[in-house]
């Protein structure tokens, strides 16, 4: 993540200009990955069982998350249509970051299922966006 800030701070991609406020557009961003990395870091034990729906309303939460995510890096990216699959990039690259981060984590491990989800939510975000904002 901090590799990614300091490329778009130092080259002035994104919601346009160089420095300040070229970070500023990648904020949403930037705050999502650290509530995703803060959630992750929750040793199983200490999370919260749901009974029957527990599965579900994680992967949910897992869809909805990285679908929020890949729209944050869209926006960092200025909403240029063309970066569209560099948003999703963004999206997969962080997903896979989190799954193996989670291997470190008492009673977590890497989940490939956990990752289809994601990826899945990040792209079908960007993709319903990318449509309507076609019209």
């Amino acid at each position: 993540a901090a590799a990614v800030v300091t490329f778009f701070w130092q080259t002035g991609a994104g919601t346009g200009g160089f420095g300040f406020w070229n970070l500023v557009g990648w904020l949403p961003a930037i705050a999502l990955m650290v509530l995703i990395f803060l959630l992750s870091s929750i040793p199983s034990d200490e999370m919260p069982s749901l009974g029957f729906w527990d599965k579900f309303i994680k992967k949910t939460g897992h869809f909805l998350g990285y679908g929020l995510l890949a729209l944050a890096y869209w926006h960092g990216l200025g909403w240029e249509r063309k970066r569209f699959g560099l948003a999703f990039l963004f999206t997969v690259l962080y997903a896979l970051s989190d799954e193996l981060h989670q291997a470190f984590v008492p009673g977590r491990n890497p989940s490939l299922l956990d990752a289809l989800v994601i990826d899945a939510g990040g792209g079908m975000s960007a993709l319903l966006l990318a449509r309507w904002k076609k019209r």
